[in-house]
This record gives structure tokens, C-alpha cells and sequence, in this order.
């Protein structure tokens, strides 16, 4: 990892994602009842499950609504869930706030122009592999994976590494050597 990446990394307390196309594909799909199917990754999910646990916060922050967005928030655990959210950056911010944290101990992971104002609010901007070309250019890294094929945990995995907690990650999963 690049000595700059890592920087920046090294500073989070507040990780925060976009949803479509980040936590998932951005494949939008309607079944014909107004209900909105989202997928996501699994592996994702357990990378955002373990940040808290080591002093990061979790948000995600869209500008859909969505009751499959609720129900996986809740699942994960983030503490903070702003839907509908027309301007990110203003959310990112009172978020931010709230915890007393500065713009750069954040994190914002998108992938479209409506992240881009959260992602210059952010002290560590990150964009999924399948980015848009503009908002790929103005992150500070663009993960190796698309959104919704592991970007999220590769961030995630990226901050704890930085944060000296791979190995108490890991020791978690590991059996028992005694």
C-alpha cells in the first residue's frame, strides 16, 4: 500500500458509503410494485460489521430510499443511515459533527457525481473500480474491485491494515492455537 494511502487511512474514525453503485452493482431493478430489490456482498457486509468494533463509525448515505437499504443497515450495524439525501456532503458533515470528528477523519466511498461534494469533504475520498471516469480521477484511491463485487471490504480491510488491526482481525477467526 502506498505510504500516502495509508496516511490517510490511518486518520478515519468515520467510514461512510454510497449505496448504488458502491454496496451493490447500481443495477436498479423494479419488480412492478414500486419495491426496489438491492443486492449486496456479503463480504462487504462483514468488513463494514468490523470497523466499529476497532473505533470507526459507520454511515451510509444515499440519495434513494429504500426499505432493503434499512433492513441491510440494520443488519450490519451502521449507526448512521441517511436515505434520501439530496445533498451528501451536508449529511457527511452533521454526521461528522455529531461524533466530533473533523473532515479528515472521514471517509467517503461513491461512485457518481451526486458523491462527489462528499467525497471533497472527506479527508480519505474512495471510489469503486467501476466508478464514473470524473469521480475516479478526484479519489484519493480507486479500489481494485467494482461496487458491489467486494470494493466496500477492500476499503474496509484497507482501514483496519492501516490502523495496525489486521492481526486482532484475524485472531478472531483463526482457531485457537493452544
Amino acid at each position: 500500500m502506498a505510504t500516502a494511502i495509508r496516511a490517510l487511512a490511518q486518520r478515519v474514525r468515520l467510514a461512510a458509503f454510497d449505496v448504488d453503485g458502491t454496496l451493490n452493482d447500481g443495477t436498479l431493478v423494479y419488480p412492478g410494485e414500486g419495491h426496489e430489490p438491492k443486492r449486496f456482498h456479503v463480504q462487504d457486509g462483514l468488513g463494514i460489521k468490523l470497523l466499529p468494533g476497532f473505533g470507526i463509525a459507520t454511515a451510509i448515505i444515499t440519495a434513494r430510499e429504500s426499505q432493503a437499504v434499512a433492513v441491510r443497515a440494520r443488519e450490519l450495524g451502521v449507526a448512521h443511515l441517511v436515505q434520501g439525501a439530496g445533498d451528501k456532503r451536508a449529511s457527511l458533515d452533521r454526521i461528522a459533527s455529531g461524533l466530533g470528528l473533523a473532515p479528515e477523519q472521514c471517509c467517503f466511498m461513491g461512485d457518481d457525481l451526486t458523491d462527489l461534494g462528499a467525497m471533497a469533504f472527506s479527508g480519505f475520498a474512495v471510489a469503486p473500480a467501476n466508478a464514473h471516469p470524473w469521480v475516479r480521477q478526484r479519489a484519493h484511491w480507486v479500489t481494485p474491485s467494482a461496487g458491489g463485487a467486494g470494493a466496500a471490504r477492500e476499503l474496509c480491510d484497507l482501514l483496519l491494515e492501516a490502523q495496525g488491526h489486521a492481526d486482532a482481525v484475524l485472531a478472531r477467526f483463526l482457531p485457537d492455537a493452544g
